[in-house]
């Protein structure tokens, strides 16, 4: 008996070196094998129907079977061991634990010491120290220091928790990419996308596909970006939109930093008030969500709805500041205006939400259908119930010039100290002029044949307009003047001084508030954000090089082998 006990410990020892060994001749590992070595096996057992050429061991009442692979050591219950095929099915309470930080626990594991590459199912969860990644079946390729998987994972880090149907994890960079009903889980803000890089030490995101952004107080669409989720900061470079202080900013390139509640946009730009219904375009502009307001430059333009008409103002800078109610808009340098019967250029615009005024500033000129109306100051005032304009008021020097259009050669005019006017249904009705006031009107007949020429002073003028020509004109206090015959007055005396006629000047379309500089401006070039990795192809390539080696351990092929020389320790020899 005690023969027979010592046959089988014999056995077993030799069993145990043909696993532990498989050394090339000379005592060298082959570089080609690289070889996987059992630490700890027990209960060592065979079993050619289910498992032909393998080796079995289960774990003891001490410790679980382990392996050990080129700097990773693997735990589990239950092993199957193809030493001549250099590959391992794992079974039961798995840990593969590689250098220091990377731990992957499941329930089974397939793994092949050639390739270097596992498929583990069941409970999967991989650790680096910083974040942990659960999922139903994960490959780890440990050549590429890669894991992925591809029907659903879950990785939760300190800022964040993220889920999508694919993903890939790269050890070196210790980079996620996710792919296909991405989500990102955090207290402060939601990321849904199609396509995402994520760092896990820096926590940065980089989007690749349509994502959204949505935090408490913003909204961020983009199909190309990058967002720091620690700080909720980043910008967008494709179809970008962010839904913010209640605008709407679209753009080429958009910023957003919660921090400092800022938000800027570059290229091709449109910021909408969706309280006001108003909208800003330009080339670069600033949103200031404390300040409630809106810088913009370049070929910059506000737009808003009067009465059905859109109302156009431009400057080579505008600024909209305050809340709705008492919101001020500025146009500075080269600013002007145009809706379909009224139009202007000035220095500068400013106009006011509470008061309903918009004042043109320094050498300002307004178009009334074909009134040239000019002044040291203009105001144009609005009424704030119904939202139409009111009235006009021109400060100083005022002038009201017009072709006249029979007889094609002189001009209507008339002028005075000030001039305040009179909307009715947005149609300039009525013109009161005060002060030193002067008139050249030319009359004609119902046939318009020229009567003469009326050339008049006196302390108010009152002209009632209709179809936006002087139809009527009333003359108060001490009138002086007369009506001139056309051949009995001097051409140089059928201009009031101070006339200037601009009517070169005259915008007559949208288009005209641009001048030279803003249709010549040059975009700024948009920096990228580098290409993903394409996760497919990468696949299909492993797929087709490898065969998917890690779905399954194959019964090997019988096949030619050198026999080779296991070399023993001194002190094991025989």
């Amino acid at each position: 008996m005690g023969k027979i006990f010592v046959l089988k410990k014999a056995l077993f020892f030799v069993l145990g070196l043909m696993v532990l060994g498989s050394w090339a001749q000379d005592g060298t590992q082959s570089s080609e094998n690289r070889q996987i070595n059992i630490v700890y096996g027990a209960n060592f057992t065979k079993d050619e129907t289910k498992f032909p050429g393998a080796s079995i061991f289960s774990k003891d009442e001490q410790r679980q079977v382990q392996f050990e692979h080129e700097g990773a050591d693997l735990w589990c219950d239950i092993a199957i061991f193809y030493a001549q095929e250099n590959k391992l099915k794992a079974i039961g309470n798995i840990r593969l634990q590689q250098g220091d930080s990377v731990e992957l626990n499941s329930g089974k594991i397939d793994y092949d010491g050639n390739t270097k590459l596992a498929k583990a199912w069941e409970n999967v969860d991989l650790t680096n120290g910083q974040m942990t990644l659960t999922t139903d079946t994960l490959y780890f390729d440990r050549e590429k220091q890669e894991s992925y998987y591809r029907y659903g994972g879950k990785v939760v880090d300190s800022a964040n928790v993220l889920t999508s149907r694919i993903g890939t994890y790269f050890m070196t960079p210790k980079k996620y990419q996710f792919q296909d009903s991405v989500h990102i889980d955090n207290p402060e803000y939601v990321i849904d996308s199609e396509q995402l890089d994520y760092y896990t030490t820096s926590k940065n995101a980089y989007m690749y596909g349509p994502s959204t952004i949505t935090g408490e107080e913003y909204k961020i669409y983009c199909e190309r970006g990058f967002y720091d989720t620690k700080i909720e900061q980043g910008y967008g470079i494709k179809n970008t939109r962010i839904d913010y202080d209640q605008k709407i900013i679209i753009g080429d390139s958009l910023y957003f930093d919660k921090a400092t509640e800022f938000a800027s946009a570059t290229n091709n730009i449109k910021i909408t008030d969706t309280i006001n219904d108003g909208v800003i375009r330009a080339h670069y502009a600033e949103v200031f969500k404390a300040k409630d307001s809106v810088f913009a430059t370049k070929r910059a333009v506000s737009i808003s709805l009067v009465q059905q008409d859109s109302l156009y103002i431009h400057g080579d800078t505008l600024m909209v500041t305050g809340k709705p109610e008492v919101r001020i808009l500025r146009a500075f340098r080269n600013a002007k205006f145009y809706k379909t019967d009224l139009s202007g250029k000035c220095d500068s615009i400013h106009f006011s939400e509470k008061t309903g005024i918009t004042q043109l500033i320094t050498n300002p000129v307004l178009w009334n259908v074909d009134n040239q109306i000019t002044g040291d100051s203009i105001h144009l005032i609005s009424d704030l119930v119904n939202e139409k304009l009111d009235s006009l008021k021109v400060l100083e020097n005022a002038f009201v010039i017009s072709l006249d259009t029979i007889g094609g050669t002189g001009y209507n005019q008339a002028k005075g100290k000030d001039l305040y006017g009179k909307f009715i249904e947005n149609e300039l009705k009525i013109i009161d002029l005060i002060k030193n006031t002067e008139v050249i009107y030319y009359m004609y007949n119902s046939d318009q044949e020229l009567i003469g020429i009326d050339k008049t002073i006196c302390s108010k003028i009152r002209l009632i307009m209709a179809n936006n020509d002087i139809d009527e004109i009333t003359f108060f206090i001490r009138p002086d003047g007369d009506i001139f015959p056309d051949k009995d007055l001097p051409l140089e005396s059928r201009k009031l001084k101070g006339f200037v006629w601009r009517g070169d000047e005259r915008i007559l379309k949208m288009e005209d508030i641009f001048d030279e500089d803003d249709n010549n401006i040059v975009l700024v070039p948009i920096r990228g954000i580098e290409n993903p990795i394409d996760i497919e192809a990468e696949e299909n390539e492993r797929r087709n090089n490898e065969n998917d080696p890690v779905n399954q351990i194959k019964k090997p092929k019988p096949k030619a082998r050198q026999p080779k020389k296991t070399v023993l320790p001194k002190a094991q020899r025989p």
